[in-house]
């Protein structure tokens, strides 16, 4: 599968909602149920906090997905 590329609208997105904005959840109580079960890596480490703040520059991999955030344009 192709890398997801996901402009920033401001600062940053919470995890959950990038989880949910790229359709690798379905709903917001998925990817906190995915996140709380360590499924979710950034920037190469398991993250538990499901409103991380994930500013541009990093990158989420979920279930073999890569999402790679960037500043907005």
């Amino acid at each position: 599968m192709p890398d997801i590329e996901l402009p920033l609208r401001g600062d940053y997105i919470e995890l959950d909602k990038l989880l949910k904005a790229t359709g690798l959840a379905d709903s917001g109580g998925q990817a906190r149920a995915l996140i709380a079960a360590g499924e979710v890596r950034v920037d190469g480490q398991v993250e538990l906090r499901k409103t991380a703040k994930i500013r541009a520059g990093q990158v989420v991999v979920f279930a073999g997905q890569t999402v790679r955030v960037v500043a907005p344009v």
